[in-house]
């Protein structure tokens, strides 16, 4: 038996209601997983446990088959190990975005999607200015990089805010506070001088391209311990693919081999065939191969319905359609978390789920969507998902 499991983050969201009432997942043109889900079981599963922050790394450490609330531990640690850092226990890692801040706001949480060529030529220079022996930056994707401090543990307990939670507002409400923020909101300041007339943003002002205005800090965390070996748990040698530093990072700290396949993304650019080309490629060698899909997610943050709806569509088209004339193969198929579009950030809300291939029968449900999905199974446990994919066995 092989195993593939697909997270298409942020696919979720809420009715829209100037489309209806429909979500993005129901206003998506999505046949092949309709036709899965037709011939699988549908549910909703809490992902995110109540009274935990409604981030990836909750939801997708869930999906992993990890119960958050016994292991996850903090968010920057796990994409710092994923740039192949280690922590050591005077140390702090800190998510690091370079953001656009226009006339007091957030203009963009990602600088208009600023490459990776780009984003790593500013975070030399910021390193090269602001760097020293206790504050060091490290280049990531796109507009996501890591900043760490040393000697400066009072910073984990400051309170930060994501900077895509607040597309469109006043930044002054929303700096780090607290214990530890004074640190952090004056190397957010000084690194507004060194990135002002940078010539990668001169060249995106004379494009007509949004400029790095800033860093943002937040997501600060110590050292993440290792989870127990996804193979001695579940008893599967495993591959992931991401673009996203997060996954990789629990990738790496769960003992899971990551595939690097030439042409995917964390954009709305993602070679989704090639992704799903890669992915059964790796089935040669493994039992289990885990796609994640950052683009629905982008869209959601950027408040674009049909760029979501694309996605979606995209990932219907190019990666599941690949999947259906496979056999011996069991899918698991799932966003991490909703992204309203009304809201633009993420939500703790339950997410529709679809377990399809042999031991799993339909359970009555026609397409893959929120609402059909609340009328037929729900798992409290998110975790629970991937021993009932492993087992080919449902119960609530």
């Amino acid at each position: 038996m092989k195993y593939i499991v697909l997270i298409m983050d942020g696919a979720s969201g809420w009715p829209l209601p100037n489309r209806s009432g429909r979500t993005c997942l129901e206003l998506a043109h999505k046949p092949n997983l309709d036709n899965l889900t037709r011939r699988g079981v549908l549910g909703l599963a809490r992902t995110v446990p109540e009274g935990m922050e409604p981030s990836s790394a909750c939801a997708c450490l869930s999906i992993l088959g990890y119960d958050p609330k016994l292991y996850y531990s903090g968010r920057g640690a796990i994409e710092a190990r994923s740039l192949g850092l280690s922590l050591k226990d005077s140390e702090v890692a800190f998510r690091c975005n370079l953001v656009a801040v226009r006339d007091g706001k957030m203009w963009s949480y990602s600088s208009g999607q600023i490459s990776d060529q780009e984003s790593h030529s500013l975070i030399a220079a910021l390193q090269q200015a602001l760097g020293s022996e206790t504050i060091r930056f490290y280049p990531g994707v796109g507009y996501r990089h890591i900043c760490v401090l040393k000697d400066h543990l009072d910073t984990i307990q400051a309170l930060c805010t994501p900077p895509h939670d607040i597309t469109g507002k006043p930044v002054a409400g929303f700096l780090p506070q607290g214990t530890g923020s004074q640190f952090l909101r004056e190397l957010m300041s000084r690194s507004e001088e060194v990135l002002r007339e940078h010539p990668v943003n001169a060249a995106r002002r004379a494009r007509g391209d949004i400029p790095a205005t800033m860093i943002w800090l937040f997501w600060g965390s110590q050292r993440a311990p290792d989870l127990p070996p996804f193979q001695q748990v579940y008893g599967l040698k495993t591959t992931l693919s991401s673009a996203v530093d997060l996954l990789r990072g629990l990738a790496q700290l769960a003992s899971i081999d990551i595939v690097d396949i030439p042409g995917v993304t964390a954009g709305l650019d993602n070679d989704y065939a090639a992704q799903a080309e890669g992915a059964l490629k790796a089935l040669r060698r493994h039992d289990m191969a885990i796609l994640h899909i950052e683009a629905p997610d982008e869209a959601g943050h950027a408040g674009s319905i049909e760029e979501k709806v694309k996605a979606i569509e995209q990932i219907d088209q190019e990666v599941i359609g690949r999947f259906l004339t496979r056999r011996n193969l069991r899918l698991l198929i799932m966003p991490d978390h909703p992204t309203p579009i009304k809201i633009q950030t993420h939500v703790p809300d339950p997410v529709p789920f679809l377990l399809w291939g042999p031991g799993f029968t339909s359970n009555g449900a026609t397409a893959f969507s929120e609402a059909e999905a609340k009328n037929k199974l729900f798992i409290e446990q998110g975790h629970t998902l991937m021993s009932k994919l492993v087992s080919g066995h449902v119960t609530a």
